[in-house]
């Protein structure tokens, strides 16, 4: 199954009194699909899911589906360090309703390749739908192979690869041995056109709650031989896509939403709101901009 070029990891809307907003995570997901993603993923690190209960993730995943249906595809974030819980979830997961699943290498315990390999493994075989892997060495320490994500594309519902590992020659070996229908998604912004240059398949963005026509249309004029015009447009990202990164993921990004109309409520802590040096430069870069997302 293709889930689309353009994915969202969208953010959790959270009430002044800090509990999930339903209502406005429904209009935001429905607003994305409106402004060109192709589909949402939900509870994810920008949905700051370390801090979702499994009565919280399972309640957006549901609610989330239901307003966008048959519009977008709805991934839900099913991963953790545990492979019991993250096999629990992916099932409970699928009775929601959504389209397929994410889980990201495990964080904290630092098993070995064969752990990764097993863990995987057994989430495939949990659930009915199709999975995509999240590698991001940055948040859990832990890299996982392009041998083991190669080995574990040959199981059938195993559909793709968040790969946020920044790492180009590590990504282009995982394109190379693996088959056409292995969605290899870009994890980082400004890994974008390169990924796509190796031979990638799109992008899960953060970037996208705020640009997200103009991404596709970057992804378009290169797949379709316009390389000089889809580069142009990736300069001209470029500094959007740095700021919501000059602090941590979704701090910058929360406080942008904010500033074009749509608010999305304060990071749950650990997390805490942009300081005003990172809220200054967000300010400033967001003039620069044509916003896609409309409020809902």
């Amino acid at each position: 199954m293709r889930f689309g070029r353009l994915l969202t990891a969208m953010v959790t809307a959270f009430d002044e009194e800090g509990r999930v907003d339903i209502k406005q995570t429904r209009k935001l997901a429905s607003s994305l699909l409106s402004s060109g993603s192709d589909g949402v993923v939900v509870a994810g690190t920008t949905g700051e899911s370390p801090t979702l209960d499994k009565e919280e993730k399972l309640k957006l995943f549901y609610e989330v589906k239901d307003e966008v249906r048959e519009r977008g595809a709805v991934i839900a974030g099913i991963g953790s360090c545990s492979t019991r819980d993250s096999v629990n979830l992916a099932r409970e997961a699928q009775k929601t309703g959504v389209d397929g699943l994410m889980a990201v290498v495990p964080y904290y315990n630092k098993p070995s390749q064969k752990g990764l390999s097993e863990h995987f493994r057994q989430i495939a075989s949990s659930a009915n739908l199709p999975l995509l892997i999240y590698n991001v060495p940055s948040r859990t320490s832990l890299n996982i192979s392009a041998e083991v994500t190669i080995e574990l594309s040959r199981i059938e519902n195993i559909a793709g690869i968040k790969e946020a590992s920044g790492d180009l020659v590590q990504i282009a070996h995982i394109i190379k041995e693996t088959g056409d229908d292995f969605m290899v998604y870009s994890g980082n912004d400004q890994d974008i056109l390169p990924v796509l240059a190796v031979g990638g398949y799109g992008v899960i963005s953060v970037a996208s709650h705020l640009v997200g026509r103009r991404i596709q249309q970057m992804m378009y004029e290169f797949t379709a031989g316009g390389v000089e015009s889809a580069s142009r447009i990736h300069r001209e990202l470029l500094p959007l896509f740095e700021v919501l990164f000059s602090a941590p993921n979704p701090i910058p990004v929360k406080y942008a939403l904010s500033q074009v109309d749509f608010p999305v409520g304060k990071p749950r802590l650990p997390l805490t709101e942009a300081d005003e040096e990172v809220r200054g430069s967000i300010r400033t870069v967001l003039t620069g901009f044509n916003i896609d997302l409309k409020p809902y």
